[in-house]
């Protein structure tokens, strides 16, 4: 029997919207994470740096460029911690929705990453512990940074990039003024927040990603996780009060 056009549209189940958060997360870590992880211990030619860095940002981007069109319908297509807290504070998510939302981010990155692991544990000989040792594609600064950036770097640079990048995602969502293409601006954003900031601290903006990496980077990995978990948070929480107080403003047109 088909609906009535006034009967009110089903809205997906608080369940189904942590699943697709998983395997956005999940998506998101195995295709970013697994590209930087693979291709830099891959290619290790000098002058292959650039390419390398350049695969890595069109792969994270490429993943949440997918994620967002095949679960963002279901639960908005975070997989990202700061960005569901940054829609909190822009009210577009329910604060409710917050801690689940996280618990099924994170969830789905480790499974990714854990799933990197058993993959590499059937490769070459050595692989997987020099894939470990190299940090496993971990953030980090000073050792860890691949230009040798400093902590204060890290902090900054999080915090901007998330920040815009919530203001992309809050812009071109948008239940009004949104665009059919949001998941393409998403994800060429994430693609130039890489491009930008790989050499700094090997980016992060998502501490889902972080934790998913550092869990097998190695202790300096894990020592230097908190800069990852806080800084790109407030850069969201920021563009999320930001955004609902610059840009959803409704005011009515002056009558002439």
């Amino acid at each position: 029997m088909s609906e009535s056009p006034t009967e009110a549209v089903a809205q997906p189940t608080l369940g189904a919207k942590l699943a697709a958060e998983g395997f956005g997360t999940f998506l998101l870590v195995f295709g970013g994470v697994g590209t930087a992880v693979f291709a830099s211990n891959h290619f290790t030619e000098p002058g292959t740096e650039s390419a390398v860095y350049v695969a890595i940002a069109l792969a994270f981007g490429l993943t949440v460029l997918v994620g967002v069109y095949a679960f963002g319908p279901i639960s908005g297509g975070h997989f990202n911690p700061a960005v569901t807290l940054g829609a909190a504070a822009a009210g577009r998510t329910p604060w409710r929705d917050v801690g689940p939302y996280i618990i099924a981010q994170v969830v789905g990155g480790v499974i990714a990453s854990t799933g990197l692991v058993l993959i590499g544990m059937f490769g070459p000989q050595g692989w997987l512990t020099g894939a470990q040792d190299a940090g496993f594609a971990s953030n980090g600064w000073d050792e860890l940074s691949p230009s040798g950036f400093a902590m204060p770097a890290a902090m900054i640079i999080e915090v901007i990039l998330t920040g815009f990048f919530l203001l992309v995602i809050l812009g071109s969502t948008h239940p009004k003024r949104g665009s059919l293409f949001a998941g393409v601006a998403i994800g060429l954003t994430l693609t130039l927040i890489h491009l930008i900031s790989i050499p700094v601290d090997n980016t992060s903006v998502n501490p889902a990603r972080s934790i998913a990496a550092a869990i097998y980077g190695g202790p300096e990995a894990l020592g230097q996780l908190w800069v990852f978990l806080v800084f790109p948070v407030i850069g969201a929480m920021i563009a999320g009060y930001a955004y609902r107080a610059l840009f959803d403003g409704e005011g009515k047109e002056p009558i002439v």
